[in-house]
């Protein structure tokens, strides 16, 4: 027995096929669904979403949305997503180390609206760093 998962986007699907087990980034901590699951809707936060096909474990960055779970269907709805294999790591790791820096200004600045902002940028960075498989 398997799951389809499906990830998509505004402008389009990421991620569509059958898998073993899928681990998602929901707002309350790691979630994970295996076939037969109970249905479920579920808020996600800017995190990494993995999929295992058979033994290997696939990371796909994703930044806030929604996913239903129903009838070994996962539905994975959000503002944008990327395949870790997709993304640059020394890139990523250069975003991070800003993204580090910049939530550290925000922090120390006292301003709520900034820290705000570099957070959800920090979250961001480190979603896709992770999903390249570096450890944060």
């Amino acid at each position: 027995m398997s799951l389809t998962v499906k990830v998509i986007t505004p402008s389009k699907v990421i991620w569509d096929q059958s898998v073993s087990e899928v681990i998602l980034p929901s707002r309350t901590g790691q979630l994970g669904i295996l076939p037969g699951h109970v249905p479920i809707l579920t808020a996600l936060d800017i995190g990494v979403m993995r999929v295992r096909t058979d033994k290997n474990w696939i990371s796909i960055s994703v930044t806030g949305g929604f996913a239903e779970v129903e009838k070994n269907q996962v539905k994975v709805l959000v503002n944008s997503a990327q395949l870790g294999s997709a993304i640059d790591q020394e890139a990523a790791r250069s975003e991070f180390v800003s993204a580090q820096g910049q939530l550290d200004e925000a922090t120390k600045s006292g301003s709520r609206q900034r820290q705000i902002q570099a957070e959800a940028v920090y979250k961001k960075a480190r979603a896709n760093y992770q999903a390249t498989g570096a450890l944060v």
